[in-house]
């Protein structure tokens, strides 16, 4: 369990306040609806706003990187990951890469993944928005679907529950030209409340031609029907503009890219006593517009690369309790339309020139996916709970999957419990597998499948101020498309397993510590993932002083496969001092990679340096 289970806030006086540990914390993620950690078979990790914000990033994927074990995201800057060549945020979970469809981030229970390469933004995943962040490790596709095979990140959305209205304006500064702003405003009155953020960022980052500036905005609304109905909407958009400056030892020229990206949502819950669920609609969509630059030396392009895309779905489900004592029943649909058209245009006239260009099948291209699953929990005595899944899962070009899954937790004592999955993962192909290029293949290509093999303990110990976990697993995987003989087939295979230990000790009401480490051995390497990534990190509070500071270890991180095969090694320290001088306001200054270490993510893309900046937090 990270950290952030057993953070605190300071209080509005100048004396701290001790939060307890919540060791029966309640997720959603593995189950659509609430449950405790104790009484599912998934293995989740719950990353709180505390936690997301101690350390005055705008962007949620890093502190994820630390926080929870066998997940890793690649960066190659200051501010901003980017798109196309060159670009990081990556995510790989166990081994399993976003980058290649296979692991699902969501918001709010909704997939969000661009249309046409089937692949998440990194650069849309803004704190700004997030009340916390449920991160299942292992498949969840009995649930959500295509994509979830290595394990699915769940955005929790913010709202306010209690009357009132909060408003926090956030702006900071530092090394090469990094500034950053971020303004909320939460309203709640009666039966209506309101959630509305913006945020605004830039740097030059540390090389030339690096520069990244974004800009994005989230709204929600939500109003009580009653005490049992509940309606909402929300719509979060974000614009960034990025340049690619190639690697040290070929320089780019004028790749630069245009990117926006937007979600919008609308939907009605219930609760009763003994069930509760919700349906909702959705669009996920973006625009693209990329200049693939050119070597020094050298000639322009003439074409940009566009592409628009689209993701719109409905979600259906119910969860019903206790029809037979100890029951839980979860019954869903899932509706997809995905849409996608990549093409390039002239940079002179604006007209479009695909016409066959390049290998690309042009025009409009369209999948859809219908879905029915259900999953059944079942208490069979107080210390064993036992769970069953299936998916029915029909795609319109790949055809039908079924995809079940098997669990078990038992619970030995009220501080303890193991557990144990058998899941399946799938992921179907993409509109780039498909359509895009010369190794295009919309005639015969299968969905990707992966069943994985799980064992989990977890135990709280010293008055339950320490939990501790550990996590076995073995993930075999096979019909992975591949590029072959200049066509996409499936053929390629995945073979990983691995060990993910976790701890939480709070130590004193001045002092927290929180430790995560994994170890990955993969038969088929893959760019990103190491085979060793540890956490180390600790929390004093001090009257007004806040400090947070964690030391990561990474060994074998393969920045090159296959012949020149090569990977790093390197020890990154970062810290953040709070300091509240009021209950309104709040200074901060943060430092990342103090010990200046040299190390690349990408090959060819060294990261900075020691990098600093500051700023003020004023609350009202």
């Amino acid at each position: 369990m990270a950290l952030s289970a057993a953070s605190a806030l300071f209080a509005q006086k100048d004396t701290a306040t001790v939060q307890h540990v919540k060791f029966d914390e309640v997720v959603v993620t593995g189950t659509r609806g609430a449950s405790t950690m104790r009484s599912i078979p998934f293995t989740v990790s719950v990353v709180d706003r505390v936690k997301l914000t101690e350390s005055q990033r705008q962007n949620i994927l890093p502190t994820l990187s630390e926080q929870v074990p066998g997940l890793f995201v690649t960066q190659r800057a200051m501010m901003g990951f980017g798109v196309s060549g060159g670009a990081a945020g990556g995510i790989s979970v166990r081994g399993l890469s976003a980058g290649a469809g296979q692991a699902l981030v969501l918001i709010d229970g909704h997939p969000q993944y661009q249309g046409v390469f089937g692949h998440s933004i990194s650069d849309s995943y803004q704190t700004m928005m997030a009340e916390n962040v449920e991160v299942v490790r292992g498949p969840a596709s009995v649930l959500y679907g295509s994509n979830a095979m290595g394990g699915v990140i769940n955005i929790v959305t913010r709202g306010m529950r209690r009357d009132g209205v909060k408003t926090d304006i956030n702006v900071g500064a530092g090394s090469y030209g990094t500034v950053q702003t971020e303004v909320s405003n939460q309203v709640k009155s009666g039966r209506f409340s309101s959630t509305v953020a913006a945020q605004y960022g830039r740097s030059d980052n540390h090389r030339p031609n690096m520069g990244f500036e974004q800009y994005g905005g989230y709204l929600k609304l939500a109003y009580d029907i009653n005490r049992h109905w509940n309606a909402f909407a929300d719509a979060d958009i974000t614009h960034f503009n990025a340049s690619y400056p190639g690697t040290e030892a070929k320089p780019m020229l004028e790749a630069d890219q245009w990117i926006t990206r937007g979600v919008a949502t609308l939907g009605v819950e219930n609760r009763y006593a003994n069930t509760n669920g919700r349906i909702s609609v959705y669009d996920n969509f973006g625009i693209h517009k990329i200049n693939d630059g050119y070597n020094v030396g050298a000639k322009p392009q003439t074409e940009l690369f566009r592409s628009k895309d689209a993701l719109a779905g409905i979600s259906w489900y119910q969860t019903v309790n206790n029809l037979i004592e100890g029951n839980s029943i979860t019954v869903g649909v899932d509706y997809q339309h995905i849409y996608g058209r990549a093409y390039y245009t002239s940079r002179e006239t604006g007209e479009v020139v695909t016409a066959g260009k390049r290998g690309m099948q042009s025009g409009h291209h369209h999948s859809n996916e219908i879905a029915g699953y259900v999953d059944i929990r079942q208490d069979i005595a107080s210390w064993l709970t036992l769970d069953a899944g299936l998916r029915v899962d029909n795609h319109s070009v790949a055809g039908t999957e079924w995809i079940p899954q098997f669990g078990a937790v038992v619970r030995p004592d009220d501080t303890s419990e193991f557990k144990a999955m058998v899941s399946k993962g799938f992921r179907n192909p993409t509109m780039k597998d498909m359509y895009l290029y010369a190794v295009a293949n919309h005639d015969s290509l299968r969905a990707e499948r992966l069943w994985n093999y799980e064992i989990a303990w977890k135990q709280r110990v010293l008055h339950e101020t320490l939990s501790y976990g550990v996590n076995l697993f073995i993930a075999n995987g096979d019909n992975i498309i591949q590029a072959v003989a200049g066509r996409n087939i499936n053929t390629g295979k995945i073979e990983n397993r691995g060990a993910e230990v976790e701890a939480t000790w709070r130590a004193s009401r001045h002092w927290s510590f929180n430790t995560n480490h994994s170890v990955l051995h993969m038969k088929y390497h893959i760019i990103g993932a190491p085979e060793y990534k540890g956490y180390i990190g600790a929390n004093a509070r001090y009257g007004k002083l806040n400090i947070a500071a964690g030391i990561q270890q990474l060994s074998g991180l393969f920045t090159e496969v296959g012949a020149n095969e090569h990977k790093e090694n390197v020890t990154l320290l970062n810290a953040a001092v709070n300091y509240y001088v009021c209950p309104a306001l709040k200074l901060w200054v943060k430092g990342e990679n103090l010990l200046a270490q040299k190390y690349e993510i990408n090959a060819g893309y060294p990261m900075p340096r020691a990098t600093f900046m500051a700023g003020v937090n004023v609350s009202f």
